[in-house]
């Protein structure tokens, strides 16, 4: 049977996880031609591209939207400008609570001119509200196969319960700015289409390791992990990191927790492929990458 083990000695973010997989062997064009089943593509592009972090080569993923021509360096950043960055961010935050996209950018030195053009991202494309409910319509009413709608609508389901349970609100209610970015939607529904066209049968994952400090987010300076990563993983054995970073965000979060069916050292197995997913930040020790292990 086959199995897929996340081993997330960095942390989890969805872009990391897509990445790790098509390292090992997922098919890059079969995600893209799956993911225009959800009849939004004329919102982002795909980019991959091998990379090197701290002498490790591996994938990088990324969802560049179109309207404004930059990365979203998503997820992992995702979350994080969830956090961090929302320090240099404030004018970004008058136009959307869900910067959290942008924020990568921050890192670049040519992002800050971007801040321009969230403005009228903001106006004129509604994809920046989509709430728990228009994602799983969005996801329902496509011709994906059942199983990946199935994954998909569970870990958006995660996601949306941990976020209702710490803002008070039901699930129905939840709008919320990471799930209904572009990025969020393709990492999530692009990790279940990959896991069906590899043919997982089974996944295992090790403990997740979250990080340490604080973080910046919308409702002000929050510590390490930031509360909706921290719900998701209720359940979940999480393991102490000295990093003082956020490593896991929401979404791969929830990708570990909803997927995995046991949280342990490496199975035994026969290893057939490897890959390394590679987030966006580069640490002194350590490679900044998710590695996945897929056996028999």
């Amino acid at each position: 049977m086959k199995t897929l083990y996340i081993d997330c000695f960095s942390g989890i973010s969805g872009d990391m996880f897509i990445g790790a997989l098509l390292d090992a062997g997922a098919d890059p064009a079969i995600l893209v031609e799956e993911l225009k089943k959800l009849h939004f593509e004329d919102e982002y592009q795909l980019t991959w591209k091998k990379i090197v972090k701290n002498g490790i080569a591996s994938t990088k993923f990324d969802v560049v939207l179109t309207q404004t021509d930059h990365h979203h360096e998503h997820d992992h950043d995702h979350e994080h400008h969830h956090h961090h960055e929302h320090d240099h961010d404030h004018e970004h935050d008058n136009h959307h609570g869900h910067n959290h996209d942008h924020e990568h950018h921050h890192h670049h030195g040519h992002d800050h001119d971007h801040e321009q053009h969230h403005h009228h991202e903001h106006d004129h494309h509604h994809h920046h509200h989509r709430s728990y409910s228009d994602i799983v319509k969005m996801i329902e009413l496509s011709d994906l196969a059942a199983e990946v709608k199935e994954t998909s609508l569970k870990i958006f389901q995660k996601i949306g319960e941990a976020e209702g349970h710490i803002h008070g609100m039901p699930l129905e209610k939840v709008h919320f700015h990471e799930v209904g970015a572009v990025d969020s939607i393709i990492d999530i529904v692009g990790a279940a289409i990959l896991i069906y066209q590899l043919d997982i049968k089974k996944i295992k994952s090790s403990p997740v390791p979250v990080g340490s400090g604080k973080i910046h987010i919308d409702h002000g300076i929050y510590p390490v992990p930031a509360p909706a990563t921290l719900e998701v993983l209720k359940g979940v054995p999480i393991e102490q990191s000295n990093v003082r970073f956020e490593l896991t965000t929401p979404t791969g979060a929830a990708i570990a927790a909803v997927l995995s069916e046991e949280f342990c050292p490496i199975p035994s197995m026969k290893v057939e492929s490897i890959g390394y997913g590679a987030g966006t930040k580069t640490f002194k020790d350590h490679p900044n990458v998710l590695r996945v292990i897929i056996g028999e």
